[in-house]
């Protein structure tokens, strides 16, 4: 429910900043609001505090900025609601993988995260991917990374970021491929069965892995492809995800195009931003330069 604004410390050489604090008490070690409001109210802000399904209402409130605690699958809907608010956002992360975070160069400490959501000045434009209208940032997958990422969810309080890496290998040794068809820009990038398929904004997923060629600046989708072979391969390719090289490993595809659709079963998993849900067939497309994040 929201909370009225928490007044920042008087200084009249300061004026302060109206931010609407969206957090996810589920993400990572249990995000403490009462804490990251301090730390806000600290650095200078007057803060209001809003619910993980009130982002509508956090944007209609007038505030100089959005302000989001949580993982990666907090940065699409809160990219999209700076968008509509015409505000930028800052990202407070406390997931347990932060791979965006961390490929932006975001400061993982809570009260220097704080700050800079307050007090930065340096923004930068972000394009906003969507699956079927659905906003993310980084990617969208279905196969090994989404059965890695489902295997995860329940060692992530046991051992964190490892989960993924644990969730990856377990998948490795018992999934199937998935049938599926890509297209980029309406060109067929791969028809067949395939490890993986990856959609790609930023390209950052799985704790530590990439698609180096995503920009998420470009206005442009980058389509990965692992296509179906023997399992004894799949550690090159894990080893190539890990530096950035997937797109050129092995028998990988790769595309580019502002509009990827595709193809794969009814219900297939899909891993998007590290959140996990069944969906069929989908259009993927792009907008360019449709929200701000503070970066320092």
């Amino acid at each position: 429910m929201r909370r009225a604004c928490s007044r920042a410390p008087g200084d009249g050489n300061v004026a302060a900043i109206h931010v609407a604090l969206v957090a996810n008490p589920e993400s990572g070690l249990n995000t403490d609001r009462a804490a990251l409001e301090a730390e806000l109210r600290s650095a200078g802000a007057e803060v209001v505090c809003f619910d993980l399904d009130q982002l509508d209402d956090a944007r209609a409130w007038g505030v100089d900025r959005l302000v989001v605690a949580g993982g990666d699958g907090m940065l699409g809907p809160a990219a999209e609601a700076a968008q509509a608010a015409g505000v930028p956002f800052a990202l407070i992360p406390t997931g347990t993988a932060n791979d965006f975070a961390r490929g932006m160069g975001l400061s993982l400490d809570l009260a220097e995260a704080c700050r800079v959501a307050v007090r930065g000045q340096r923004t930068r434009t972000l394009d906003l991917a969507r699956m079927d209208g659905r906003p993310f940032v980084n990617t969208a997958s279905v196969g090994l990374s989404a059965n890695a990422a489902d295997r995860a969810v329940p060692l992530k309080r046991v051992i964190g970021r490892f989960a993924y890496m644990f969730g990856a290998v377990w998948a490795g040794f018992v999934e199937s491929p998935v049938p599926c068809r890509v297209t980029c820009n309406g060109d067929e990038l791969f028809a067949g069965k395939a490890w993986q398929v990856i959609v790609a904004n930023s390209g950052r997923f799985g704790a530590g892995s990439s698609v180096e060629e995503a920009d998420p600046g470009d206005g442009l989708l980058d389509a990965t492809v692992v296509p179906a072979g023997s399992r004894v391969k799949l550690p090159r390719y894990a080893y190539a995800m890990r530096r950035g090289r997937i797109s050129s490993a092995g028998q990988a595809r790769h595309g580019q195009g502002c509009h990827v659709h595709l193809e794969v079963r009814k219900d297939e998993p899909y891993n998007v931003d590290g959140e996990v849900s069944c969906h069929g067939s989908a259009d993927f497309r792009v907008e360019r330069a449709a929200a701000r994040i503070v970066l320092g």
